[in-house]
């Protein structure tokens, strides 16, 4: 007969380290964004806002 793929009782990771990956990933990832907002505003304060959206506005036209 046979046997079903699935086991009835799901097996569930209960110890102290289930998740920390993903957690720390995230939280990587919000780091990363969070220097990425404040190296913008560092530029648009040092250069004014003229010269900050055309940066931006050439650098996107290169990459296109």
């Amino acid at each position: 007969m046979a046997q079903p793929l699935h086991p009835a009782t799901s097996v569930s990771d209960n110890s102290p380290t289930a998740g920390r990956a993903s957690s720390m990933l995230v939280c990587a990832g919000a780091g990363l964004g969070g220097l990425a907002v404040l190296a913008a505003l560092a530029l648009w304060f040092h250069y004014g806002t003229q010269v900050f959206f055309e940066t931006i506005r050439t650098g996107l036209s290169a990459c296109f």
